[in-house]
């Protein structure tokens, strides 16, 4: 059909609804390199404001998805994909791929770099010496074939288009919005072919979606939509008010992703690495029950066999594996460390997650741009989580660091984003679930 940018826009601008014909032909002039940015950023304007329907946001996900290469799966394999919408501390997809290899499911993960105030599971993972994090497609779908998982970077030629929108709508005021958003998410999902998705809908100062009424609108649009195109899904909401786990750091979290495969580690990390893993056994198959799938992961961790799952992988992806015995010794590690103490008695009523991802930011942890280089070794360790009893002088945060000027600049952040009360209450991780 011949398309006609400006009553393309207009129609959107006027509430009016698009057919798939529409999208599709939207997105095959966008990849054509046929329609200038400043019209399709004028349509996002427009979408943003006026919003996409069910069915426009199906057709728009699906364009999206097949404006490159896709990747697919024998049906039967039930292969599932996890994405988490980002906070300060979320090691999870460490845990998750190995623990529900262990498990007898096959998991792909396809992740990019960070980009804010901490690393990507990319980055994460470069911090193990000689790790490959960009497989080719073959040897992705070998990988999976042979060990049950892989995790490696996005290919460009997967959702191109996506990668357009998203560069254009960071640019342009319209990322905060729920429709643009799942499109985003549930293309690149698509476009790599799993059997079915876990969303983890971060809510909190350190996530995306601030306010919990929005993280619900986000949760069900992603399951509505997945579900529309024929996959099954599960969203949890958890909660990211304060960082996830002890430690915030690119190589420092993959110590603790190895605690937790050991069966130790911070209790948080293990109960939501747990409840993902329980839904996404259930959704593959190989549980009936989400409570069959708590059992079967709470024993994969505690007898070793995640654990040696996750060396399997690093193997596999060209990593030293003995970071799995001895990864103190392997991972890099700041050089100097500065301790914050708490100035009373009473409770840690604050440790904002935000704040927190910003200094680790500050020291070099994270990136301003995608070109920007990620400093593996510097961390903040956090000593006692919120609703924690305190005395004065206590320590509550650790920072490592390399460089005495990082320091103080991640210091603005850090001093404002804890507090000592009274009285102060644990919070909830897991705060909803939408399937």
């Amino acid at each position: 059909m011949t398309f006609n940018g400006i009553e393309f826009i207009e129609k959107k601008r006027d509430g009016l609804r698009h057919t798939r014909e529409e999208l599709q032909t939207f997105i095959d002039t966008v990849m054509r390199g046929e329609m200038p940015d400043y019209q399709i950023s004028a349509w996002l304007m427009a979408a943003f404001l006026n919003g996409l329907d069910d069915d426009e946001l199906m057709h728009f996900t699906q364009a999206l998805a097949h404006s490159g290469e896709t990747l697919s799966y024998p049906q039967e394999e039930r292969i599932i994909d996890k994405h988490s919408t980002g906070g300060v501390g979320d090691k999870t997809t460490l845990v998750l791929i190995p623990l529900v290899a262990a498990c007898g499911s096959s998991i792909s993960k396809l992740s990019g770099p960070g980009l804010g105030y901490t690393g990507g599971t990319i980055d994460k993972l470069e911090s193990i010496p000689g790790m490959n994090m960009h497989l080719s497609e073959i040897e992705f779908r070998d990988q999976v074939k042979s060990i049950g998982c892989a995790i490696s970077g996005h290919s460009h030629k997967l959702a191109p288009a996506e990668g357009k929108f998203y560069k254009l709508r960071d640019v342009t005021g319209t990322v905060p919005s729920i429709p643009l958003i799942t499109a985003s998410i549930v293309s690149k999902k698509l476009a790599g072919g799993a059997y079915g998705y876990l969303f983890d809908v971060k809510c909190g100062s350190g996530a995306f979606m601030k306010d919990i009424g929005e993280a619900r609108k986000l949760a069900q649009k992603l399951v509505d939509v997945s579900k529309k195109l024929g996959k099954v899904c599960v969203s949890v909401i958890t909660d990211m008010e304060q960082p996830l786990g002890e430690w915030v750091g690119n190589s420092a979290e993959v110590c603790e992703a190895i605690e937790v495969l050991s069966g130790r580690g911070p209790s948080d990390t293990r109960e939501l690495c747990l409840t993902l893993a329980a839904y996404m056994l259930n959704m593959s198959g190989r549980a009936n029950t989400y409570e069959e799938g708590l059992a079967l992961s709470s024993k994969a961790l505690d007898d070793g066999s995640a654990l040696k799952k996750f060396e399997e992988l690093i193997i596999e992806q060209k990593g030293d594996s003995s970071v799995i015995r001895e990864p103190e010794k392997v991972l890099p590690k700041a050089s100097s460390a500065y301790k914050i103490r708490s100035d009373r008695d009473g409770y840690l009523s604050k440790l904002d997650a935000l704040l927190i991802g910003e200094g680790l930011r500050a020291l070099g942890g994270g990136r301003l741009t995608l070109d920007d280089t990620i400093d593996p070794s510097v961390a903040i360790r956090l000593l006692h989580k919120v609703g924690d009893k305190v005395s004065e002088g206590d320590v509550l945060l650790t920072i490592y660091y390399n460089q005495d000027k990082q320091l103080q600049e991640s210091l603005l952040y850090i001093e404002k984003c804890w507090e000592v009360s009274n009285r102060a209450e644990k919070r909830k991780l897991i705060i909803d679930t939408v399937s």
